[in-house]
């Protein structure tokens, strides 16, 4: 086997500590919560506070622009993502937004790009930025945008929707994905410009995280504000790393709820665990949730050590997909009657799974 395919798995000092600190927050305050914000369909402010206090979206960013200037990690973040999905998917995803955008720029933008738009980012408080890619419509692909970029003098004009946008009625600025005559192209929109309008939609899942549709009506972008090496496919890819983390946490959370019900809960004067149907589909979504996870943390190794990681990302994604929802199910089905009912978060947990298949471009590692 070549060494180029493995990967450690033992972590560094700082992030034994962060994930320590990650989890507890996660177990302590999210978790509790989450029912709550998925109820009010919004996001819970201390906890949105809470996540942006442990600074991702800062660590990257250099010091002159207000960051901390530390290596980017994607490993680190992807590690950090599973933790705070274990205790809800919604708010992890909502708080996590403006390290996705940040990544943007800092993987796309040139110098002077980065000064004008992280600096609004670098605050102890959360401050809210996304990309904006997935579109509504079915059968959305990525290479194929409907929302179009077209060049009038010295600036561009973009039009179409953008879906799905974690946050946005906060965001003070979006990178929007749209389609150029070169292909698709990235470009920084603030929130405030002249034709963009927000509009929040309830959807199925991730109630709590304030998803929103983007509608842009010949939107006037400068030309300094199109990002100057924007890569379609090194976004997804980063993207789907940070999807994965996300299903990963959320099934953990599965099967650490299920264990000790199915231990307690008594059918025909014995623990259903002793039944051999209920002990195999428990062992079973165990097995899956460690092959998602080390699929998962193969490809961010490989990210961070600036191997080629595109392939590994897409087959963590897929797997991620798939088993993600077979363990949601599953968590449903060891529950019975109960996990119909909303008095238990596994229905929540099944339909926020849903989602790692259409959030494109979300989350970057």
């Amino acid at each position: 086997m070549s060494t180029d395919a493995l990967f450690d798995l033992s972590l560094t000092e700082e992030q034994r500590i962060t994930r320590e600190g990650s989890r507890r927050f996660a177990r302590q305050v999210m978790a509790p919560r989450a029912r709550e914000a998925d109820e009010q369909a919004g996001a819970d402010d201390e906890i949105v506070a809470g996540i942006a206090a442990l600074g991702l979206p800062l660590m990257p960013i250099p010091e002159a622009l207000g960051g901390v200037g530390l290596p980017r990690s994607p490993l680190s973040a992807a590690l950090v993502i599973e933790d705070l999905a274990e205790g809800d998917m919604s708010h992890a995803l909502a708080a996590l937004q403006p390290m996705g955008a940040v990544h943007a720029l800092m993987d796309f933008g040139n110098d002077d790009q980065q000064e004008r738009w992280l600096p609004s980012l670098a605050s102890d408080s959360f401050q809210a930025a996304a990309v904006a890619l997935a579109e509504p419509g079915m059968a959305f692909e990525p290479s194929q945008l409907q929302c179009r970029a077209e060049r009038h003098g010295d600036a561009y004009r973009l039009s179409g929707s953008k879906a799905l946008v974690p946050m946005a009625a906060s965001c003070h600025w979006f990178v929007v994905v749209a389609m150029d005559d070169d292909g698709p192209a990235a470009f920084v929109v603030p929130a405030d410009v002249d034709g963009l309008s927000i509009t929040p939609q309830a959807y199925m899942g991730l109630r709590g995280a304030g998803l929103c549709t983007l509608n842009l009506e010949q939107v006037k972008v400068p030309l300094g504000d199109r990002l100057a090496h924007f890569d379609l496919e090194r976004l997804m890819a980063l993207s789907r790393i940070g999807l994965s983390a996300l299903a990963v946490g959320t099934c953990q959370a599965v099967l650490d709820y299920s264990i000790p019900y199915v231990k307690e809960r008594k059918a025909f004067g014995e623990p259903i665990a002793w039944r051999q149907s209920v002990a195999f589909m428990v062992a079973n979504m165990g097995i899956e949730i460690e092959g998602m996870r080390l699929m998962m943390l193969r490809a961010a190794s490989r990210a961070e050590q600036g191997l080629p990681f595109t392939r590994e990302a897409y087959l963590a994604h897929l797997q991620c997909m798939e088993k993600a929802m077979e363990i949601g199910t599953n968590g449903i089905q060891l529950f019975g009657g109960a996990g119909f009912v909303r008095d238990y978060p596994l229905e929540m947990w099944y339909r926020n799974l849903r989602s790692i298949a259409v959030l494109h471009g979300s989350l970057m590692v």
